[in-house]
């Protein structure tokens, strides 16, 4: 079928936001589908990416005794988030590689003892070059968890669950940070070492995770591509080769999809973090600290609250987009979002925290709709790297924006606090920052594609390489020829 001309995309921009009038089925029916085997492989993969972001959140809600500890200002320490998510590229393309080449189990049990190792050296860091460096390296570790835990937990899923798995699984990171907050309160400045034991405690649960992941095979759908590439590349190259080839293949077919979705995670990571998974929750609890003056009880509720918010609506969207579309749930959930700024960023007494549960509800039942319609985007031949490097590479353009709100923040004082504590008014600047972002994601989200329902199985995807996949000299001929 021939490709539409630019002008007959464009004018399909509107019309194509229609709902299609999908029901869809009732989702306890739809879970109930799962056996026990599928449940396991989601309840790891959930438990993985929700512990990636416990071990992220640890600085953000530390940085005022890691300021104090390291005699640094806030913006320095937010550097320590920057470069995670600047080098979580990195981890994405080597992971993804080896997760490709060898299995989801190894490379999935690999992150999570780095994940050990460096949680406990953060928590021994004296100096602040210790602490860059040590986040530093958790960036890579931190960037091979996401393709993974997607891959482990909705491959061998049935396709009717795959929706709101979907959205399930993305919500572990709302609830990563939900227990980030609260052993932030039990453990922080509760005994003599201050921030340290926080740090010490993220290295323990992994271990109960790799336990989990050690006693589950890999998955089915790993090991049936696996033997369909014995099969169809015989003689043309080692199965490991062939993997990177096929990478290439559709790096070279499909550069103008991944310049796109890069361009659109760059956004919806701008906009997790000038509100829901980061900017809120790297500087959202700075500001009501600082600049609200609120006690850490009254933060605790308020962030714990918020995350409540935050996995109903990505679970909540996620399924619902099933029957409204990919493109048009975001769009909807970015217009009720950019209504709630004002009263997020500038309430000043209690009413904050309902303020807080609707914008973390709307921000991520936009993210709750990311991982399956990445995945409906993406070509099968090339699948895993692409949604992985989109995701990823999203981050490193958005990586700065932590540290950029912070700086900006200190150029708006206000009066000191009590004891002579300085003030900031970093409300002002996520507003700012805030509305462009939602403006940018609805813009980007209405003129891309959207493939709602497609079907995803190999039987399907025989083609998307550009050549017959029935034909094995015609597939070697094309992989030796990258």
């Amino acid at each position: 079928m021939p490709r539409p001309s630019a002008g007959q995309y464009a004018a399909t921009r509107i019309s194509t936001l229609k709902p299609p009038g999908n029901i869809p089925p009732n989702p306890i029916t739809v879970l109930r589908q799962l056996n026990r085997r599928q449940w396991q492989f989601f309840l790891v993969a959930f438990a993985g990416w929700t512990w990636d972001a416990f071990d992220f959140f640890t600085v953000s809600l530390t940085i005022t005794p890691l300021a104090k500890a390291f005699d640094r200002s806030k913006a320095d320490i937010t550097w320590g988030i920057t470069l995670v998510l600047m080098l979580r590229s990195v981890g994405a393309i080597s992971f993804g590689i080896a997760a490709d080449k060898w299995g989801r189990k190894w490379p999935f049990i690999i992150n999570n003892v780095l994940f050990i190792v460096l949680e406990m050296a953060t928590g021994f860091c004296n100096t602040y070059e210790q602490f860059l460096g040590v986040r530093a390296l958790f960036g890579i570790a931190m960037g091979g968890l996401y393709g993974n835990c997607a891959a482990t937990a909705l491959e061998d899923a049935p396709s009717e669950a795959r929706g709101i798995l979907s959205g399930m699984l993305q919500q572990g990171y709302s609830f990563g940070y939900l227990l980030a907050t609260v052993f932030s309160r039990a453990f922080v400045d509760t005994t003599p070492h201050g921030w340290r034991p926080l740090f010490w405690f993220g290295a323990g649960p992994p271990v109960l995770i790799i336990a989990f992941r050690l006693f589950l095979p890999e998955t089915n759908s790993f090991l049936e591509r696996q033997a369909m590439r014995r099969e169809r590349y015989e003689g043309v190259d080692s199965i490991q080769r062939v993997v990177w080839k096929e990478a290439k293949v559709g790096f070279k077919k499909h550069w103008l999809l991944l310049s796109y979705l890069v361009l659109m995670m760059a956004g919806f990571n701008f906009m997790a973090y000038m509100t829901q998974s980061h900017g809120s929750q790297d500087l959202y609890p700075t500001m009501l600290e600082n600049q609200l003056e609120f006690s850490k009880n009254k933060i605790t509720v308020t962030q714990v609250v918020a995350n409540l918010g935050a996995m109903l609506g990505g679970t909540t969207v996620g399924y619902l987009s099933q029957m409204f579309g990919r493109r048009l749930s975001i769009i909807v959930v970015c217009i009720a979002g950019g209504a709630l700024i004002y009263p997020y960023c500038f309430i000043r007494n209690n009413g904050v925290i309902a303020a807080a549960f609707w914008e973390q509800f709307f921000v991520q039942g936009a993210w709750g709709v990311v991982p399956i319609h990445l995945v409906e985007l993406s070509p099968s031949g090339a699948r895993t790297t692409i949604v992985g490097t989109a995701y990823q590479l999203g981050n490193l353009a958005s990586s700065a924006s932590s540290t950029i709100e912070a700086t900006i923040g200190e150029r708006f004082p206000l009066p000191d606090g009590e004891g002579g504590v300085l003030r900031y008014d970093y409300g002002k600047v996520m507003a700012i920052f805030m509305g462009c972002v939602f403006a940018y994601v609805i813009i980007l989200v209405l003129v891309g594609p959207e493939k709602l329902g497609r079907d995803m199985s190999e039987s399907a995807a025989g083609g998307e390489l550009g050549e017959d996949w029935s034909d094995k000299e015609k597939t070697a001929e094309a992989l030796e020829r990258v």
